[in-house]
């Protein structure tokens, strides 16, 4: 049995010195918190229970090597197990355990098996699942390995397990400023947790920096750099828990998805179109205090040294088409590059990620059909990548949606690990019955989980040609129908009393107007008189006003001549019932308003021939023109009203 754990400050090994009785106070409190909810002795107490199992009982693991992998967010446990039957009969699968809270992180996990040694070792994977045996203690949960063949009485297999877990790393502190580094707590045991006996096992934790604040120790503990290692530590029973809390700085970007929708849309015209919508926080301690954008451009090592200001996404070579936008339109930086071998896209969001921050993104390409769909047993068969194209990214909930095209059938889906699936219906532009989409669904993804999945289903070749002919039908139908309608006489019949009420109007409308033009050149005139009554008080020319007055009287007279006909056939037309009072009242203003100008003009013309005075002049005739003035404004605003009926 190991000794009570103890707390090592490291602070000779960091550069930054730490009050040490504080932050051991601090990590010591936080360890007691993280510490397993299972105590010591009702694991001991199962493990009665477990060892009397024959199964369990005859397996026996001769060594276990444990690597530990804390450079980023996301905990990489990599298990190197030599198990050997001690038992009289054949074993035919191994059990894992983890602690609950654990399992609950768990991610994904991938069992090795290791055949031969050397040249000749070869390596393959094994079927993992998750299983309940009975009488073992419910705050565990097993895994159950199915080996390839029985285990014989005397024979080892060599297994590698990889377990990834998200969350578990807990910042320490949860809030820090801009200028503070991550420091986070990982909790886990320094004896490797098993259903069987364990003759040796040595377990290493690998840190991103030398920079460890403090860390569990027991006997055969040491720090090397940037690894922490415990053991070898022999003979140790089953179901041994020994905690450890190790508390490092962590600068590594947390970027967790809360939500990420990829839709991957084949069309048999050669490309596949892939749009993955983005929903992102930064999963580290939370940002305190106000942001300082000059302390974050010009002290980058410094401030913000956890946040994140790009990301990079891998996708598939000979990737066309591609392009990054975000809520607000395509305004943030990218760049692309890439060969022959992988195209790559770096993106920069509006500001820096600090933890707790969001931001929500699109990221839109295309991709050559020929190098993702392929023919099998008379299906097509699309294999393309499930997961994110960004490295270390933690996805909470993962929507794939494949986009088929209209006329697939006999879908079936092909998935390296369960996923919740369904279908739907999907309508674009010239669909009739719609697309069908197979849509999968996963949750807590790593990037171990961008693997390749196949979707099969069936299409005939003949219905690629249906939205082209669609296109055609409906130009030639339009061709058609232009041609019949300007061949078609649409006019109204001669005979029919419409078509006569239309042209009665017509006339109405075209006799109206020639009267408008008529009362323009009366007032033409008019405009005439006055002029030379201008000239006359300019000049003193009585004989020029006197022969402008009889040129204006007799073009009235041809005016008043053309006149008549027009206001006959508007008065004896029944059409015209509406438009006739008006068009009476402006003639009789008109005329009334030329009676007056004449009067004007005689009075004006007699005061010069008996050479009266300009004052007196304009006394005589001032009751005469405001008269015309008021005439005239009247007659304007008749032709407007003419004009709007």
């Amino acid at each position: 049995m190991l000794s009570e754990p103890t707390l090592v400050d490291l602070a000779p090994y960091v550069t930054t010195k730490v009050p040490v009785s504080s932050l051991e106070s601090l990590t010591l409190a936080r360890s007691r918190e993280m510490m397993p909810t299972v105590p010591h002795f009702v694991l001991l107490l199962f493990s009665l229970s477990i060892l009397s199992s024959t199964a369990r009982s005859d397996l026996v693991i001769s060594r276990v090597d444990r690597r530990i992998d804390l450079t980023s967010h996301i905990v990489r446990v990599l298990s190197s197990l030599k198990v050997e039957n001690v038992g009289a009969g054949a074993v035919s699968e191994v059990l894992l355990a983890f602690p609950n809270s654990q399992a609950e992180n768990l991610a994904t996990i991938k069992t090795i098996y290791i055949e031969g040694k050397g040249k000749g070792q070869g390596s393959s994977s094994l079927p993992t699942a998750r299983v309940e045996p009975e009488g073992v203690p419910p705050e565990l949960t097993f895994y159950s390995v199915s080996l390839p063949k029985g285990l014989e009485k005397r024979e080892t297999v060599t297994l590698d397990v990889l377990t990834v877990f998200t969350r578990s790393l807990k910042p320490f502190p949860e809030e820090i400023t801009q200028a503070d580094v991550q420091l986070v707590l990982y909790q886990d045991s320094a004896h490797y947790l098993s259903p069987y006996a364990v003759k040796v096992q040595t377990l290493g934790i690998r840190l991103p920096s030398r920079r460890v604040e403090s860390y569990t120790k027991y006997p055969n503990t040491k720090l090397v750099e940037s690894e922490i290692r415990y053991g070898p530590y022999e003979n140790v029973p089953a179901l041994s828990y020994s905690p450890i809390v190790v508390h490092f700085e962590n600068n590594h970007p947390f970027v967790v998805a809360r939500e990420l929708v990829r839709e991957i849309e084949i069309s048999h015209w050669g490309n596949v179109q892939v749009t993955e919508h983005y929903s992102l926080v930064h999963g580290g301690a939370g940002t305190k205090g106000g942001f300082s954008r000059i302390d974050y451009q010009y002290r980058p090592s410094i401030s913000g040294a956890s946040s994140f200001r790009q990301l990079i996404a891998r996708l598939p070579p000979r990737a066309h088409s591609i392009y990054y936008r975000d809520e607000i339109g395509n305004i943030s930086t990218s760049h692309v590059w890439g060969d022959s071998r992988r195209t790559q896209l770096e993106i920069e969001p509006r500001f820096p990620i600090f933890g707790g921050w969001r931001t929500s993104f699109t990221i839109g390409y295309g991709l050559p059909l020929q190098d993702f769909l392929f023919e099998s047993e008379g299906k097509r068969v699309l294999n393309i990548t499930f997961g994110c194209p960004m490295a270390e990214v933690v996805i909470d909930n993962l929507i794939v949606e494949v986009v088929l095209p209209e006329g697939s059938k006999a879908i079936s889906v092909s998935a390296p690990f369960p996923t919740r699936q369904w279908q739907e219906v999907k309508y674009s532009h010239l669909d009739i019955a719609g697309r069908p989409v197979v849509v999968l669904e996963k949750n807590n993804i790593v990037p171990e989980h961008n693997l390749y999945f196949q979707v099969y289903y069936k299409f005939n070749n003949l219905s690629l040609l249906r939205e082209p002919m669609m296109l055609i039908i409906g130009f030639f139908f339009l061709f058609i129908a232009c041609i019949v309608y300007m061949h078609t006489d649409m006019s109204i019949s001669k005979s029919s009393a419409s078509y006569l009420a239309k042209l009665q109007w017509d006339e109405v409308q075209a006799t109206v107007q020639q009267v408008q033009n008529i009362i323009s050149h009366f007032l033409a005139v008019h405009d005439r008189l006055e002029a030379s009554l201008r000239d006359l008080s300019r000049t003193g020319d009585v004989q020029s006003c006197k022969a402008a007055r009889k040129a204006a009287d007799g073009q009235l007279k041809e005016l008043t001549k053309e006149l008549k006909p027009l206001l006959g056939f508007l008065q004896s037309s029944p059409q015209a019932s509406q438009i006739w009072p008006k068009v009476e009242e402006v003639v009789a203003k008109e005329k009334e308003m030329q009676e007056k100008l004449m009067q004007k003009h005689s009075t004006v013309v007699d005061c010069f021939e008996k050479k009266l005075g300009g004052r007196e002049i304009e006394n005589r005739i001032a009751s005469q023109q405001q008269k015309l003035s008021a005439l005239r404004q009247e007659v304007d605003d008749l032709l407007e009203v003419i004009d709007e009926i």
